[in-house]
């Protein structure tokens, strides 16, 4: 029997509503972006803990970030995105710090007293300073006067699977091979999979995907297996930051609504929250993110919906289609027989 809103809308208990009995709590990630180093800690140890093969270490040319997006492959993705923004839009009062001389500055005032100490004591070491090449601490172009490449800042979020209330993968997997978990988590069994790719495309943040040697889908699975053994997944223990944050998913929201009010009264306003509301169009995520700019700027949805969301009231406008037609037929059959 179908339960309330299990297709779309609030849902307090996925678990449950999946047939859990006497489940945990639901858990999940919240991963603030505002002290994400771009470490790529958690996409290592999501590796190496699940064995997700090696995809690659190519350049995009568009960024040091070289995984690019999620996908069979990539269960977690740093993003790196490079914005102009005058610094003290990056951290408010950093243009008041005190700062010593670079390398470099350091550098010519050592060749300027030799030249001073020259020109009393004889001797000849030219007229200008010597550039002796050593590195600078300055922004890039600083030295140049660049103006534009000294106003920049970097947004940096580890990316992840959703795990959503209401999961489009799961409602169009034709074989099971996608399940709710006791933890409220959905996990792809990939010996029941059989490569029909529905999930890739019922996915609203395309994060699903198909390995190309067999073809089967594979996501995170926010580790399941250490879940059951009572640890937390191995992205949150290796992030050194603790910009991802496992727990309960309850106990997760307050804590990002209080980190979300003191970044808003540290003056960062565009700060918000991402995938928290159980109002949305996937019924809230269970794994959410503060961010720091528009989700566009990450490559996120700005409204996710989930695809079968619409699915009762297409069976039924089906269903009506369909008895208008046999209705058509009949009527034009009895016709026949009368004349």
């Amino acid at each position: 029997m179908m339960l309330e809103h299990s297709l779309y809308g609030p849902l307090a208990d996925p678990a449950g509503n999946a047939g859990h009995q006497d489940h945990p709590p639901r858990v999940g990630f919240f991963t603030d972006t505002s002290v994400c180093i771009g470490c790529k800690a958690c996409e290592v140890a999501c590796k190496e803990w699940n064995a997700v093969p090696e995809d690659g270490l190519n350049l995009l040319g568009m960024s040091f970030d070289n995984t690019g997006m999620l996908g069979a492959d990539s269960w977690r993705h740093v993003a790196f995105i490079e914005q102009q923004r005058p610094l003290g839009h990056q951290d408010p009062g950093l243009s008041e710090l005190p700062t010593g001389p670079s390398v470099a500055e350091a550098a010519a005032e050592v060749v300027a007293d030799a030249l001073r100490q020259t020109e009393r004591g004889g001797g000849d070491l030219g007229t200008a300073p010597v550039d002796l090449g050593f590195p600078s601490f300055q922004l890039p172009g600083a030295a140049t006067g660049a103006e534009t490449r000294t106003q920049f800042r970097w947004l940096m979020a580890s990316d992840v699977c959703k795990h959503c209330t209401h999961a489009g993968c799961l409602d169009v997997c034709p074989t099971g091979a996608l399940f709710r978990t006791e933890f409220g988590s959905v996990v792809v069994q990939q010996d029941i999979c059989n490569g029909c790719g529905y999930c890739v495309s019922a996915c609203p943040y395309g994060v699903i995907d198909r390995r190309h040697d067999d073809g089967r889908a594979w996501k995170c699975t926010l580790c399941y297996d250490r879940l059951r053994g009572d640890l937390e997944p191995a992205c949150a223990k290796a992030c050194p930051t603790k910009s991802i944050q496992f727990g309960p998913l309850d106990e997760l929201r307050e804590r990002a609504a209080q980190r979300l009010d003191y970044l808003h009264e540290a003056g960062v306003p565009e700060a918000r929250l991402y995938g928290h509301d159980p109002d949305d169009g996937v019924g809230g995520d269970g794994a959410f993110f503060l961010l720091l700019d528009e989700p566009e700027v990450y490559g996120l949805p700005p409204d996710p919906i989930v695809p079968t969301r619409d699915l009762p009231s297409m069976w039924k406008h089906a269903g009506m289609a369909a008895a208008v037609l046999v209705g058509a037929s009949l009527s034009a059959f009895l016709g026949r027989r009368r004349r």
